[in-house]
C-alpha cells in the first residue's frame, strides 16, 4: 500500500478517534494487510504524538485463545499507549470521548529497563519493576462495532484508555491471581490473570517480540497492558467500575453522562 493511502487511512481512524464519531470498515474500500494495518496505527499514533501527548507504553489484545481462534489468527496483536490515554483511580471518566466503550481487567507492567525482543520469561521478570490490577478501556472507532483482523489493529487495537490501580511488588506469583469485574456493585466477569495465556509474563515476552519487531521496542518507564483476563463489559453513563484482584487490589472508575466531545 502506497504511504499516501496509509496517511489517508490513519487520518480518517485519528479524526474518528479525536471526535468519537464511527467510520466505516476499512475492508470494505481498501485492501488492507497486516503489515498495511500497523503501519496505518503508527501513522495514526504519530498524529497524536504531534499534537503533544507522550507515549506510555503497550497494550497486547488477542491474549485468550479463544480470540485467536474466533478472529481466525495465531498471534497477538498489539497497540500503543498514550498518556492522554490514562484515566485517574477512583476518578470520573466520560463516555462522550468513546464511540463503543467496553471495559476489560487486566494485569499492568511498569518496565524499569528496556526489553528486547527474544527475552526469556526470565529476563522479561527481571525488567519489571511492579505490577497493578488495571483496567483497560476499548473502543472501536467502526461502525456496529464490526471490524476484521486489519481494520482493529490500523484503530490501535481498540485501545483508548487505561486506569491503572495500586503498584504492587512483581516478585510474586501472579500467574492465577483470582479477579472479580463488579459494576454498581454486581459481579460481571469472574476469573483470573491465567486468562492471559496461562500467565501474563508470556504477553510480555511477546510485547516485547512484537514491538521490537516493529523498530518501536519497549523502554524503561513504559506500561505494558497484558490483556484481557475475562471477556468485555459493554459501558453504559451512570456507573461504578471495580476490579478486585487477588492480593493486588483494588481499581476503579465512574462513569459520567455522555455530553459533547471535546478532545485537543
Amino acid at each position: 500500500m502506497s504511504q499516501q493511502r496509509i496517511a489517508r487511512l490513519a487520518q480518517r481512524v485519528d479524526d474518528a478517534a479525536r471526535h468519537a464519531k464511527p467510520v466505516s470498515q476499512f475492508g470494505h474500500e481498501e485492501e488492507l494487510s497486516v503489515e498495511d494495518a500497523y503501519e496505518v496505527q503508527r501513522a495514526s499514533i504519530a498524529h497524536r504524538l504531534a499534537r503533544g501527548e507522550r507515549r506510555t507504553g503497550v497494550k497486547m489484545g488477542f491474549t485468550s485463545r479463544a480470540k485467536m481462534v474466533q478472529m481466525g489468527v495465531h498471534d497477538m496483536i498489539w497497540g500503543r499507549l498514550t498518556d492522554a490515554m490514562a484515566e485517574e483511580d477512583g476518578g470520573q471518566v466520560s463516555l462522550g470521548r468513546f464511540v463503543h466503550p467496553r471495559v476489560e481487567p487486566e494485569l499492568a507492567f511498569l518496565l524499569g529497563k528496556p526489553l528486547p525482543a527474544g527475552a526469556s520469561l526470565a529476563q522479561a521478570l527481571d525488567a519489571v519493576v511492579a505490577i497493578a490490577p488495571a483496567l483497560e478501556i476499548i473502543d472501536s472507532r467502526f461502525e456496529n462495532f464490526r471490524f476484521s483482523l486489519e481494520d482493529v489493529i490500523a484503530d490501535n487495537a481498540s485501545s483508548s484508555g487505561y486506569v491503572i490501580g495500586p503498584w504492587c511488588d512483581p516478585r510474586q506469583d501472579f500467574s492465577n491471581l483470582g479477579l472479580i469485574l463488579a459494576i454498581d456493585g454486581v459481579p460481571r466477569q469472574v476469573g483470573s490473570t491465567a486468562g492471559i495465556l496461562g500467565n501474563p509474563l508470556r504477553s510480555l515476552v511477546a510485547a516485547a517480540r512484537l514491538s521490537a519487531g516493529a523498530d518501536d521496542p519497549l523502554q524503561a518507564g513504559w506500561l505494558v497492558m497484558a490483556g484481557g483476563a475475562t471477556a468485555a463489559e459493554a459501558l453504559q453513563p451512570g456507573q461504578h467500575v471495580a476490579l478486585e484482584m487477588q492480593g493486588l487490589g483494588r481499581v476503579e472508575f465512574n462513569t459520567t453522562e455522555r455530553g459533547e466531545h471535546e478532545r485537543g
